[in-house]
C-alpha cells in the first residue's frame, strides 16, 4: 500500500456561514454607567455587515448629550467627557428616537441585529425610551443575535474572560479601539460570523429558532453563574435574569 501524504489527505469542506449570519446589523452603545435603569446613552453605532464582515453603506453613528454629568469612570472608558457631550452632542431624546427607529426598521424586515451582551444595550435603550416618552422596541421573537451567549454555549468549557476584547482575539477578529461604539459594534458582528462559521452544525437553526434558543441558553448560563457565586462567594448572590432584556419588576 502506498501511504503517501496525498492518499492520506482528506478534503474537508470549509465551514459554511449559516444563512442568518450572511446579512447582519451590528449595534453598540457607550453610556454613563452600568446600572441598566439609570445609564444614559452617550454614543451609539448601527452598521450593516455583509457575509464577509465588511461594512456596507448603511452606517450610522450618534453622539448624545445625555443631560447629566458623565462620570469620570465612564469617560475614562469611552473617552467622551461631559464637556465634549455638551459641545458636540445632540439632544438625548433625538438620538434615542433615531436609534430606536433605525433598529425597528431592520428588525421588522427580519434582518438580525447583533449586540455583544445584548441585555446591556437593549435594556438601557428600553429605559431611555421610557425616560423620553418614546415607545420602546418590542423584541419579542425578534432576530437578535448575542455572540456572548453563543460563545458561552458553544465554548462552554473554555476558561478565561469572556469580554469582547478577549473573545475577539480568540476568533482572530481585529479590535484596535475597544470601548468605541463603532469599533465594538463591528467587532461584535465579525465575532458572530466567525463563531457561526466554526459552529455552523451546532447552530443549525432558523433565526427565529435561534432567538428562542438564546433565551433558554442565557437563562441556564445565569442560573449556573448564580449557583457558582452562591457556593463560592456569597450565599445570597442573585443575578438579574432576562434576555434580550433585563427588566425590573
Amino acid at each position: 500500500m502506498n501511504d503517501s501524504a496525498e492518499q492520506l489527505a482528506f478534503d474537508f469542506p470549509e465551514p459554511t456561514l449559516p444563512q442568518w449570519a450572511k446579512q447582519i446589523v451590528v449595534f453598540d452603545t457607550e453610556t454613563t454607567g452600568l446600572v441598566l435603569t439609570d445609564a444614559r446613552i452617550v454614543t451609539a453605532c448601527i452598521a450593516e455587515l455583509d457575509e464577509n464582515g465588511k461594512v456596507v453603506s448603511n452606517f450610522e453613528e450618534w453622539l448624545a448629550n445625555p443631560g447629566i454629568e458623565i462620570p469620570t469612570a465612564a469617560s475614562n472608558v469611552h473617552g467622551v467627557t461631559t464637556e465634549v457631550a455638551i459641545r458636540n452632542g445632540r439632544p438625548a431624546k433625538d438620538v434615542v428616537e433615531e436609534v430606536i427607529s433605525v433598529l425597528r426598521d431592520y428588525l421588522n424586515r427580519g434582518i438580525p441585529v447583533v449586540a455583544y451582551n445584548a441585555p446591556y444595550d437593549f435594556t438601557i435603550l428600553h429605559y431611555e425610551a421610557l425616560r423620553h416618552g418614546l415607545e420602546p422596541l418590542d423584541l419579542d421573537g425578534m432576530p437578535i443575535l448575542d455572540p456572548l451567549v453563543l460563545d458561552k454555549k458553544t465554548e462552554r468549557y473554555r476558561k478565561g474572560k469572556r469580554n469582547l476584547e478577549t473573545v475577539a482575539s480568540l476568533y482572530q477578529v481585529k479590535l484596535d479601539d475597544a470601548h468605541n461604539a463603532t469599533a465594538d459594534a463591528v467587532a461584535s458582528g465579525r465575532v458572530l460570523q466567525a463563531l457561526a462559521r466554526k459552529h455552523s452544525l451546532e447552530l443549525d437553526f432558523s433565526v427565529a429558532e435561534l432567538h428562542d434558543q438564546q433565551k433558554a441558553w442565557s437563562l441556564a448560563q445565569d442560573e449556573s453563574f448564580e449557583s457558582y457565586m452562591r457556593q463560592s462567594v456569597n450565599p445570597d448572590f442573585t443575578i438579574q435574569r432576562g434576555w434580550p432584556l433585563k427588566l425590573s419588576n
